[in-house]
């Protein structure tokens, strides 16, 4: 399983997003999308919102989206993300 979280803010590129993971002490990588076209694609950057929707996207290994949770709660979203993982069968890490 691979996680990571995309950012539409204008950092210094993939640099900036790094330096920003490492002070927030994240165990994954912020991947630049300061263009937006992929949050376009996705669907998070549309008109009448000038800021992407903080939607959280379930993708299999085929690349297919299984589930999209819309209503992310950052005080829950971890617990919410275990459970929805379990949901779909995602083996638990050893």
């Amino acid at each position: 399983m691979a996680y990571f979280t995309a950012s539409c803010d204008p950092f210094e590129g993939e640099k900036g997003n790094k330096v920003f993971a490492e002070s927030l002490k994240l165990d994954y990588p912020i991947l630049s999308d300061f263009d937006k076209k992929v949050a376009e694609a996705y669907g998070v950057v549309h008109e009448g919102r000038a800021f992407p929707e903080r939607w959280t996207f379930f993708i299999d290994k085929e690349g297919v989206i299984k589930e999209i949770d819309k209503k992310v709660s950052t005080k829950e979203h971890g617990k919410d993300i275990a459970k929805k993982l379990d949901e779909l069968g995602v083996a638990k890490k050893k």
